[in-house]
Formats: C-alpha cells, sequence, structure tokens
C-alpha cells in the first residue's frame, strides 16, 4: 500500500517533504507532480527501486531516463554540458524541457542510454518537486507516469492510487496535472537540436 500525502502545489508543507524523502532514501518508487505531467522518481543509485520502475512502465534497455535536477550547477556534475548548451539551458529553465547530454562517470552506467552514454536532465519550476530536491540534497531518477499501452501520463493522483497503489511505495498529491509532453532537445556531439517539440518554446532553435 502506498502513502499518499496531500502537499499544498504553492506552500509544500516542509514535515511531508521531509517525510518523501525519507521513503526516496528508504529505497521507495514515487510518484510526484512536475510542471507537464506526474513523473515517477526514485534515487539515483538504487538499483532495485531502477528495476520497480522499469518493471511499472514495462520499460526496455533503450529508454532515455531523466535527472530531474536543482540548478545548472548540478546538471554540470553529472553532464558534460559545452558553452552552447550551458547558455541554452540557462536560457530556457526552469521550464518543460528535457536535455539529452553526455553522462559524466557520476552517472551509474545503468542510467546511461546503453549506446549513446546520454542522461536527460530536467530544471522543473513545480514548487512540490524543487522542494523535494532540495532536502534531498541531489537529482532525482525519474520518468513520466505513463502506463503501458498509453500515450499520455495520468493525470489524476487518486486515479494513479487506484491503478498501482501496491506498486508504489509513495503517491504525492499536488492536484490535478493535464499531461503536456516536455520539449526534448539533445545537446550531444556539438549539435543542439530539437528531437521532440513539447509545451516548452525555444525560439532561438525554431526553424
Amino acid at each position: 500500500m502506498a502513502e499518499f500525502l496531500e502537499v499544498h502545489p504553492q506552500n509544500p508543507q516542509p514535515r511531508l517533504i521531509q517525510q518523501a524523502v525519507n521513503i526516496i532514501r528508504n529505497g521507495g518508487v514515487i510518484v510526484y507532480p512536475t510542471d507537464a505531467s506526474y513523473a515517477l522518481g526514485a534515487q539515483i543509485g538504487d538499483k532495485q527501486a531502477m528495476d520497480k520502475i522499469r518493471r511499472i512502465r514495462r520499460l526496455d534497455d533503450n529508454h532515455n531516463f531523466t535527472l530531474l535536477c536543482t540548478d545548472l550547477s548540478q546538471v554540470s556534475t553529472f553532464t558534460k554540458m559545452g558553452n552552447d548548451a550551458h547558455r541554452l539551458i540557462k536560457s530556457l529553465t526552469p521550464g518543460p524541457f528535457t536535455f539529452l547530454l553526455d553522462a559524466t562517470r557520476e552517472v551509474p552506467r545503468r542510467l546511461q542510454h546503453p549506446k549513446k552514454k546520454t542522461i536527460g536532465v530536467r530544471i522543473t519550476d513545480n514548487r512540490i518537486a524543487r522542494a523535494l530536491l532540495e532536502e534531498l540534497g541531489e537529482p532525482l531518477l525519474t520518468t513520466t507516469m505513463i502506463l503501458p499501452g498509453e500515450d499520455e501520463a495520468l493525470a489524476d493522483p487518486y486515479e494513479i492510487r487506484q491503478k498501482l497503489d501496491k506498486e508504489l511505495d509513495l503517491i504525492i498529491d499536488g492536484g490535478i496535472i493535464d499531461y503536456k509532453p516536455t520539449t526534448v532537445i539533445a545537446c550531444t556531439d556539438k549539435v543542439i537540436e530539437i528531437v521532440r517539440q513539447g509545451i516548452g518554446r525555444a525560439p532561438m532553435l525554431e526553424d
């Protein structure tokens, strides 16, 4: 049975955030809100938690996991970010973007794309997610809460509870969040390009 915490979307209660982070640190898999959708999250170094996320979403080895980071400094620890990529990410974050970058040795190999050795990174402006990251003190391993066979993430935390209560450790209720896919930008091999146009606008890269 998953714990269910109703967290205020504008003023997250510190006690509840601390409770959530304790669950993450103890190997828990959580569902939490972002600026684009609900997402699954776990501690970056926890293989069992990552395997659990793979089972829930039925992901293959080619899935690009994402690290939810607090800021550019954290992004630079886990990725190889050139000057152009740094300027771009700085100008577009926080916001609904996912950036694909070459991973550094700080990223466990099992989280990297097996062929490209890349990792996705996000800097969200969702206050609950940011409060979680501040309390955790490190990036959160994350992927969108899309169930197998579905095209969109679940928007209602109560529906998530109905479907995944036995498979999750915690569901954070931050209200209804309609799925809006992030814009994915590849920033590798000296090429910066939009690989999926979502709700985030990057005029400097658009034709």
